[in-house]
């Protein structure tokens, strides 16, 4: 009972899917919800419902046929009478997408973590239109590691090194390094050179970014993201810099740099949001995940990784 006189409802764990993932996609997995009005006859009357206006009516009807949705005992007919607290696993149709023609290194490998090298135009995890052209889902494919997850995230445009946890019991503490700001990040940027910009420098603004708008903005007020620039080398119209994110503001380092007046080479958001088009898979960003440093959480060990990618431009 709750401390108002309700009854306590524990969350039923799921069992284990028995449809096996898809290029490296999980299933999705749907427990049928309560119907106090009875609103749902038979087990199609609610994927309709549910998922009619999203896929069309006759998709779903089409699904049901081909046994495309999957109970414990195998496919699920639409006519079977409904049941409260069912649980049913379907793979969605997974929309076209342009082949990402970049491998996925991998810099380092243990029965815990793997280090990757994700390359320009490919995101790290499953998210709106990139779905199987991620890094995740080639690496789950192409290592066999069926429950890989990041412990972060790397923006899709730029390259670098993403940690992943092998193990999803140990993935709270990889989390916990990045939401501690334990982790030691070092990126590397190619951007114009101006010999009037005062480096090195440490930038300090408030950042925010509205959700369905591509560019984030500074904005007045308490500052919420932190960046250290300096000039690495420099010829030709454009230096290479190195950064150290001390936050982790979307969009950070390129806002940051745009706000010096370099902005990073080929950034299709700053200063000017290009139109959505084709990929230009031959003007990568500029910008490149190049360390990650931190303290173990379970051997205690002190560890560097580097990439072993590279940018184009001078030094």
């Amino acid at each position: 009972m709750s401390a108002r006189g309700g009854v306590v409802r524990r969350r039923t764990k799921a069992p284990a899917s028995p449809l096996p993932q898809r290029d490296g996609i999980d299933p999705v997995r749907v427990r049928l919800p309560e119907d106090p009005e009875g609103s749902w006859a038979t087990v199609r009357d609610h994927l309709l419902g549910r998922y009619g206006a999203a896929v069309g009516a006759g998709r779903v009807e089409e699904m049901l046929r081909e046994g495309r949705f999957v109970g414990t005992d195998g496919p699920v007919s639409g006519d079977e009478p409904y049941a409260e607290g069912r649980w049913i696993w379907f793979h969605r149709d997974f929309p076209p997408e342009v082949p990402v023609p970049f491998g996925v290194g991998v810099v380092y490998r243990d029965e815990r973590i793997v280090v990757a090298d994700k390359p320009h135009f490919l995101a790290t995890v499953p998210r709106g239109r990139h779905v199987v052209e991620t890094a995740t889902a080639r690496l789950r494919r192409d290592l066999g590691l069926p429950r890989l997850q990041a412990a972060h995230r790397l923006d899709r445009l730029t390259a670098g090194l993403v940690l992943f946890v092998v193990r999803e019991e140990d993935r709270g503490a990889y989390q916990t390094l990045f939401r501690d700001r334990a982790v030691r990040k070092e990126y590397e940027a190619v951007a114009p050179y101006d010999p009037a910009v005062g480096l090195p420098v440490t930038v300090r603004s408030r950042i925010e970014k509205e959700r369905g708008v591509m560019a984030a903005r500074e904005v007045p007020g308490e500052p919420n993201a932190e960046s250290r620039i300096a000039l690495v080398a420099h010829a030709g119209g454009l230096g290479r810099y190195r950064l150290e994110p001390v936050t982790g503001r979307t969009h950070q380092l390129r806002v940051h740099m745009n706000a010096l007046g370099l902005p990073i080479l080929n950034d299709p958001v700053y200063p000017v949001v290009r139109e959505d088009g084709p990929e230009h898979f031959g003007r990568p960003l500029g910008l490149l995940a190049r360390t990650l440093e931190f303290t173990d959480p379970f051997s205690g060990r002190a560890v560097r990784f580097e990439s072993r990618l590279r940018l184009s431009g001078p030094g």
